[in-house]
């Protein structure tokens, strides 16, 4: 899915909007750039994208609300902020919200180039071919890494990439204590403070999500990580 994706970037400085569409464009990629909020949310509803690059101090409607927007309606789509706006809360709202990378300016349009490859071809990976090992289980829950689906207890939630991955490694060593390092560098690739705190956020997530199952429970460890413990095993 990587060449030839279509990319949704929503704007308003066109003279950098076109930067960056000139060159995802030369990279093999279609890029359709607009200049507001709600222009980006008409266009989300009228057209197939692959992936959402999202400034956030944008007119009519800004980046957060519209990518809670599109969370609405697709959970699998990849978010990208790309913004001035550099604050740790502004981060973790982001990520919070479900983005899959936040990007501050100024910034090198080289490297934001490679960190959209790479993000293409995380969830290109997704929906290849995967063996029955994909379906796992513990306690009275089952993740389904293919379709990135929770089933807690009879409750089904729709995972975003990086959750379900997270979930995927404490579903395999249930009962096991993980490094944080361990979380965040096969996850994340970065073992830096801030990608720290964001884990933090995913993992109360995860917590939300398999609260229906009374028999799960993600332990915080302090200082060292965390262990999924299943009462039901």
């Amino acid at each position: 899915m990587s060449k030839g994706a279509q990319i949704m970037l929503v704007e308003d400085d066109e003279s950098l909007g076109f930067l960056i569409k000139d060159t995802l464009d030369a990279h093999g990629w279609q890029v359709h750039l607009y200049v507001s909020g709600e222009k980006g949310l008409t266009a989300f509803h009228n057209h197939p994208f692959d992936l959402c690059i999202l400034d956030i101090m944008l007119p009519e409607k800004d980046g957060f609300d519209l990518a809670m927007e599109v969370r609405k309606y697709n959970q699998q789509i990849p978010i990208v902020f790309l913004t001035a706006r550099n604050q740790l809360e502004d981060r973790i709202r982001g990520f919070q919200i479900g983005a899959d990378d936040y990007v501050c300016k100024p910034f090198s349009i080289q490297e934001f180039k490679y960190r959209i490859e790479a993000i293409l071809k995380r969830t290109a990976d997704v929906h290849a071919p995967v063996d029955r090992s994909a379906v796992l289980k513990a306690g009275n829950s089952t993740l389904d890494v293919h379709n990135l689906l929770l089933h807690a207890n009879g409750e089904t939630t729709r995972l975003t990439y990086k959750e379900c991955k997270l979930l995927l490694l404490f579903f395999r060593h249930c009962g096991k204590l993980i490094e944080r390092d361990v979380f965040l560098k096969a996850i994340w690739e970065d073992d830096g403070f801030f990608v720290a705190r964001s884990m933090d956020v995913f993992v109360s997530r995860l917590r939300k999500y398999l609260r229906s199952d009374g028999s799960l429970k993600i332990e915080n460890i302090r200082g060292i990580g965390y262990i999924l413990k299943d009462a039901a095993g």
